[in-house]
């Protein structure tokens, strides 16, 4: 009870503080039934220091991903370290033509809209995004959150007597029998996301 007034003084303090008024639909009530599945790629892993580089999401509407609606941009940036090409391939002349920042966060708001956010290792990712979005509208994302991998944990704790669940994305793609994408960037990761997120909630992953 406690928890759920305090989320709600919280949700009303940030849309008084909100700078811009154009996006105060973050705060309003979703009514569409919809998830957006998201995922950034990033020049490290340090939000305080790093950069987003790449966006990809999809939407989940009554057990289906509308892959017809996905999203996907870059961002402008020309600092990508060696270690962060080897993991997701983007170099700086991938996103030389990218959106400004400011551009492709409003563009994933109005993108999501209040709808709830799932994600592998999704703290990370919204964290990403509340670097840019605090400076410029001076809250972070109110939406809801939901970690896949949280999912899967409770899922499986309850059959594993020593308690040690394996939550590394691949373990999870192959327990729930979805084929790995290969290619690792935003889109691709956030599908692969979507279809674990289906797998668990309709009770397909054992």
């Amino acid at each position: 009870m406690l928890g759920r007034v305090f989320a709600h003084y919280k949700r009303k303090r940030d849309l008084n503080h909100l700078k811009d008024k154009r996006f105060a639909f973050l705060f309003e009530e979703d009514c569409s039934g919809e998830v957006v599945v998201f995922d950034t790629e990033t020049t490290g892993l340090d939000p305080k220091k790093d950069a987003i580089v790449s966006i990809g999401a999809v939407k989940i509407k009554a057990n289906k991903i509308l892959t017809s609606q996905a999203f996907e941009l870059f961002v402008k940036n020309d600092t990508i370290e060696k270690k962060s090409i080897e993991i997701h391939g983007i170099r700086p002349i991938d996103v030389q033509n990218g959106k400004e920042s400011q551009e492709a966060i409003e563009e994933f708001l109005y993108f999501i809209g209040s709808r709830p956010l799932v994600g592998y290792y999704l703290e990370f990712d919204m964290a990403m995004i509340n670097k840019y979005l605090k400076p410029m509208l001076g809250v972070a994302l109110p939406n809801k959150a939901i970690e896949v991998s949280a999912l899967y944990y409770d899922k499986k704790i309850g059959r594993i007597p020593q308690g040690n669940v394996d939550l590394r994305f691949d373990t999870i793609l192959k327990d729930c029998a979805i084929p790995n994408m290969g290619v690792h960037n935003a889109l691709n990761d956030a599908i692969m996301s979507a279809m674990i997120y289906l797998k668990l909630t309709k009770g397909e992953c054992k």
